[in-house]
């Protein structure tokens, strides 16, 4: 199983830009997806989760109503449209697998340790 994270790059705040994950190895039909970020000196936090057939959904509090996570089977890839972007969201922003299969995603939180195969990340940098 491989992901690929891309789509990052420079924006001012109030910018948009949509991160795409491209998973190989395993179909997002059985699989759940999560977005992490991870800024200089910080933890890796959940941002976004979406589950198998974009069943469930998870959204961190401070994405939430700014960010929207979306899946396309037919590509096996899962987007995360960012938009109102602040100086805060400046992170490396990696993809990973929930290893188990058929398992949703939680409203209320994106478990670290249920993700696998971690992605090389995109780095998103908002300009104040």
């Amino acid at each position: 199983v491989q992901l690929q994270a891309s789509g990052g790059g420079l924006v001012q705040t109030g910018g948009s830009l949509r991160l795409s994950c491209v998973l190989s190895g395993a179909s997002l039909d059985y699989y759940a997806i999560g977005w992490f970020r991870q800024a200089p000196g910080k933890e890796r936090e959940g941002v976004s989760g979406i589950s198998s057939h974009g069943s469930n959904t998870y959204y961190s509090e401070s994405v939430k109503g700014r960010f929207a996570i979306s899946g396309d089977s037919a590509k096996n890839t899962v987007y995360l449209q960012m938009n109102s972007l602040k100086p805060e969201d400046t992170a490396v922003y990696f993809c990973a697998v929930d290893y188990r299969p058929g398992a949703t995603v939680a409203p209320g939180a994106l478990p670290l340790g249920n993700f696998r195969h971690w992605g090389q990340g995109t780095l998103v940098t908002v300009s104040s």
